[in-house]
């Protein structure tokens, strides 16, 4: 078994998967700006990850403590303003890349070494299907950031290809979470020009929105050695509410300025 760190992990997805790396073994750190009510194998350190000072003392912290992290899940994330850009708040929406894109760049720049060199190690950013949709109104924040997220996760899995090490993203599916009430309740506020999202609202509402057990099935099925040869990929959840959408295919030739 490894040593796991999870972040945004005292609440809904996140938590859901530290507790399904615990169940079956793992010891997990749960990195949370908040406190969460601990589980046998979690332990839980409260900081925020989009500051780089937090985490490089984070990585000394558990190195310390625990030793080196073998599986990183950077579960943190927020949604930021449903606005028009020209309307945003700055601050949110600059929080929002931070969080959503930046903070698992500053966790895996310090956990992967340690990887690298034991020659096994997994990286499982959570992305959204949002990344893959055609850009629209109002969200401007939120896609931009996990587009980056992607992005960032593909030059990651091609740096450490055939080292042992994987990096991958993940849709946890449409789940009813606190992510989700803040939507609501910006949709709301926006009347008639949130309606798009009141629509999405209503319909993860009607349905129950996907078992966010269902994210922590992936992550063990990931991290498993069955998965040792899947790299750089946008991984969804079993029998998803949303239809899984393309995101992107391997090169089939060499740069020709390579």
């Amino acid at each position: 078994m490894q040593l796991a760190l999870v972040t945004g992990a005292s609440k809904g997805i996140g938590r859901e998967i530290a507790l399904a790396l615990a169940d079956v073994g793992h010891k997990v750190i749960a990195v949370s700006r908040t406190p969460m009510s601990l589980a046998k194998n979690i332990e839980n350190i409260c900081g925020d990850i989009s500051d780089i000072a937090f985490v490089d003392s984070l990585q000394k912290q558990v190195k310390k403590d625990h030793g080196n992290v073998q599986i990183l899940v950077n579960a943190a994330g927020i949604f930021g303003p449903i606005d028009l850009i020209k309307d945003s708040d700055p601050k949110q929406w600059v929080e929002t890349i931070m969080i959503d894109a930046l903070a698992p760049y500053f966790t895996a720049r310090v956990f992967l070494p340690a990887m690298l060199e034991a020659k096994w190690g997994r990286i499982i950013n959570l992305s959204s299907a949002a990344a893959l949709h055609p850009p629209a109104k109002l969200n401007s924040a939120y896609a931009t950031a996990k587009v980056a997220l992607n992005q960032f996760t593909r030059h990651l899995a091609a740096e450490i290809s055939g080292s042992g090490v994987t990096a991958n993203v993940i849709h946890p599916g449409d789940v009813r979470s606190d992510m989700w009430a803040d939507i609501s309740a910006k949709a709301e506020r926006l009347g008639q020009a949130g309606a798009d999202y009141k629509s999405w609202v209503d319909w993860v509402d009607k349905t129950g929105g996907d078992d966010p057990k269902k994210a922590g099935q992936l992550i063990l099925k990931l991290v498993s050695n069955e998965s040792a040869g899947i790299n750089g990929r946008f991984c969804w959840i079993d029998n998803p509410l949303q239809e899984p959408i393309h995101s992107w295919d391997d090169p089939d030739d060499e740069r020709p300025w390579l």
